[in-house]
């Protein structure tokens, strides 16, 4: 699947990989996740994406993306919009799906090989935009949790697909207590 002289480049869809390992039963070690696709190709950049709420006086996820930020990731942020719905339950909308897909086709002409953490169907049209310049696309997702989490179309478009649970020795740490208000387990509507 990955041949050790292709340029890489990791697209990280925060929430949607945070709520596929969680459906695991595990957490995932970034830097493990960095280390290992930086063995498996030429890493040239690792996105994460996420929106973050502005309005908290501490956001549980702030320390994730520091962190991230200080340790080779590309963080791609904005915030995040709070609601509440018809039956009170506070929401919280942040969908990165138009920078994720804006940043991957402006990088397409200098890569070889794109990961895609996220198994969110409306990534279809992108991973076959990416697939007509050349580029091939393996997609990270579960499909044994359930519901699963990766859509059948987007499945079927990627040149690969990479079941998280088999990452899960290789990229997975057992999982931490659940933080009351983490704002990566909020539901992200579109």
């Amino acid at each position: 699947m990955f041949y050790k002289d292709e340029r890489l480049a990791l697209f990280i869809d925060g929430s949607n990989l945070y709520a596929a390992a969680r459906s695991l039963g595990f957490d995932i070690d970034y830097k493990l996740l960095r280390s290992e696709f930086m063995r498996r190709g030429k890493l040239l950049r690792a996105f994460y994406y996420t929106a973050l709420l502005e309005n908290d006086e501490y956001s549980p996820i702030r320390p994730l993306v520091d962190w991230l930020h200080y340790n080779g990731f590309s963080m791609v942020t904005k915030p995040a919009k709070e609601y509440t719905d018809s039956q009170g339950r506070r929401k919280v909308k942040g969908n990165m799906d138009i920078e994720l897909a804006v940043d991957a086709m402006e990088l397409a002409p200098r890569i070889d090989h794109i990961v895609l953490f996220s198994g969110d169907g409306d990534f279809r049209p992108l991973v076959e935009s990416l697939q007509r310049q050349g580029v091939r696309v393996s997609v990270v997702s579960t499909i044994r949790s359930q519901p699963p989490m990766i859509s059948d179309d987007l499945r079927r478009q990627a040149d690969n697909y990479i079941e998280l649970n088999d990452l899960k020795d290789v990229i997975g740490r057992p999982p931490r207590e659940p933080q009351p208000n983490r704002q990566d387990a909020y539901e992200t509507e579109s």
